[in-house]
């Protein structure tokens, strides 16, 4: 995938939300490395950022976890061109297993295309989101289903929960023991369909990405799903990690209000 030249003010910001769990933003979305640099200098890295990003996310973890450190393993929340992007350079740094939900195999083995995108809404990046790349890559060799338990072999106190919707095999990551969740595209802390939003990136929580999103009903689901899970903390895929009362908060009156406020009206 070609480099994109849409960017943020937060690009290139690192936010430490708990010793272990660290929030980068790659241009317009978020990644996250699992592993606390004051133990090991080996970590697990949630997503692959935009394309031709390998080089800023190598250097992100070596700034913190040093210039010696061990990726461990790659997991995806999905397949869409942003959370994938940089996969085929890091993978040429970082030989590890890549694991994904299984009925997002097909995106990630060069056997299906995502559909094309819902442009009928209002926003700016909504309406340029047909030049988003939407192909199929082909990850085969790294490629390892994570089991249908909701158990990560790499991470044994984490588990995940399967958020369709935005894409069929869209996954989140919880644990337990702190509430600590990675959210993916499930719901999103900024309004990616208004360009100006993005750029700034202004925080409104909201579900996923619209023009991206294929099963709104699944969407809900998933958001209710989470909301029950009454999180701490929240790393998102867009936009600033939530916490506490806030986060709790909006997520509350997210899953309530979601048929209503996140739902495009052609799709109603």
């Amino acid at each position: 995938m070609k480099k994109m030249p849409m960017t943020s003010v937060a690009s290139g910001m690192g936010i430490e939300v708990l010793p272990d769990l660290y929030h980068y933003t790659v241009q317009i979305v978020n990644i996250a490395f699992i592993g606390n640099p004051s133990v090991s200098n080996e970590f697990i890295l949630v997503d692959a950022g935009m394309p031709d990003s390998h080089e800023m996310i190598i250097k992100a973890a070596q700034e913190r976890f040093g210039d010696d450190c061990v990726c461990k393993a790659i997991i995806l929340t999905h397949g869409h061109f942003d959370h994938v992007g940089a996969l085929e350079g890091l993978l040429k740094k970082w030989d590890v297993p890549v694991y994904a939900h299984s009925m997002e195999k097909p995106y990630l083995s060069g056997e299906s295309n995502y559909p094309p995108p819902n442009t009928e809404e209002a926003g700016l990046v909504a309406k340029m989101s047909t030049t988003f790349p939407r192909h199929s890559i082909d990850i085969s060799a790294n490629l390892h289903i994570l089991p249908k338990d909701g158990s990560i072999p790499v991470l044994p106190d984490w588990r995940y929960v399967h958020t369709p919707g935005h894409t069929p095999g869209h996954i989140s990551l919880f644990r337990k023991n702190d509430k600590a969740l990675i959210a993916g595209d499930a719901f999103i802390n900024v309004e990616q369909e208004k360009l100006y939003d993005v750029l700034t990136q202004k925080q409104e929580i909201h579900g996923p990405p619209q023009y991206f999103t294929r099963d709104w009903q699944a969407s809900w689901n998933s958001v209710k799903t989470l909301t029950e899970l009454q999180p701490s903390v929240a790393v998102v895929g867009h936009g600033l990690p939530l916490a506490d009362d806030e986060l709790i908060t909006n997520l509350e009156r997210l899953s309530r209000d979601f048929g209503e406020t996140e739902i495009p009206e052609n799709k109603k």
